[in-house]
């Protein structure tokens, strides 16, 4: 067994809930982390951002579920067959977790179409690779392109049992195409063909459309009195 030292941030504003505050406990930075550590945190509901690695700790508020998807039961649905049907003609390239100025550029066209109101909209190179990339894990750049052009990106951690979904940017004008919708079923198909057991998507919020958004991929578990529940849409997972 390794005890492994956390802090306690600052209570703040919550991203995803209005009226609510967030608090978060982190890693301790001077603690040495790897990608086999790493894949044991996240199995208790913790997530990366950069080389940071937190988990909420909300005292009041408990919406943020950590979930995964069981990968070798996974069925995809019509609308989901409809998205890998139109996008046949993507190509797909897997490259480390370095900067390149092409990544950076859809980026910050993805977070000025999308994220308007955030300052991610604002960031710099060092911004950018800081909080997508880490300094000990497993990172993966995949790249999807069409007609020899950069269409989106999914950062994807590569774990001993399962990939973790990090983020997934795209070009607004191919949004019709549905590509964050494409790179979780490519991240399942990656998986299978691997042998991995899961797909970690991060937190699920009910109340958050951007964080509902999850449970179209079945069968979803989620993480709830750190026992690991299978999904029922009309129980949630409570």
């Amino acid at each position: 067994m390794i005890s492994i030292p956390l802090y306690l941030a600052e209570a703040h504003d919550c991203s995803y809930l209005d009226q609510h505050n967030s608090q978060f406990a982190y890693v301790h930075p001077d603690f040495q982390l790897s990608t086999e550590l790493y894949a044991q945190l996240i199995d208790q509901g913790f997530r990366r951002s950069g080389s940071h690695v937190y988990k909420p700790y909300c005292s009041t508020c408990n919406k943020c579920v950590p979930v995964r998807l069981t990968i070798n039961d996974f069925q995809p649905s019509r609308q989901q067959r409809r998205t890998l049907k139109n996008n046949t003609d993507i190509k797909v390239t897997i490259k480390p977790a370095v900067f390149e100025q092409a990544h950076f550029d859809l980026y910050l066209r993805y977070q000025q179409s999308r994220h308007t109101d955030s300052n991610m909209a604002e960031a710099d190179k060092d911004d950018y690779i800081h909080f997508l990339s880490s300094e000990w894990c497993n990172t993966l750049f995949v790249e999807f392109s069409c007609a020899d052009k950069l269409a989106g990106i999914a950062v994807v951690d590569l774990l001993n049992n399962g990939l973790s979904a990090v983020y997934t940017f795209f070009d607004p004008e191919l949004s019709k195409r549905s590509l964050g919708v494409y790179a979780v079923l490519w991240q399942i198909d990656y998986a299978k063909s691997h042998g991995l057991d899961w797909l970690y998507l991060g937190y699920w919020i009910e109340q958050c459309q951007k964080m509902s958004y999850k449970t179209n991929y079945q069968p979803l578990q989620g993480l709830i009195s750190k026992e690991w529940r299978d999904y029922e849409p009309d129980r949630l997972f409570l």
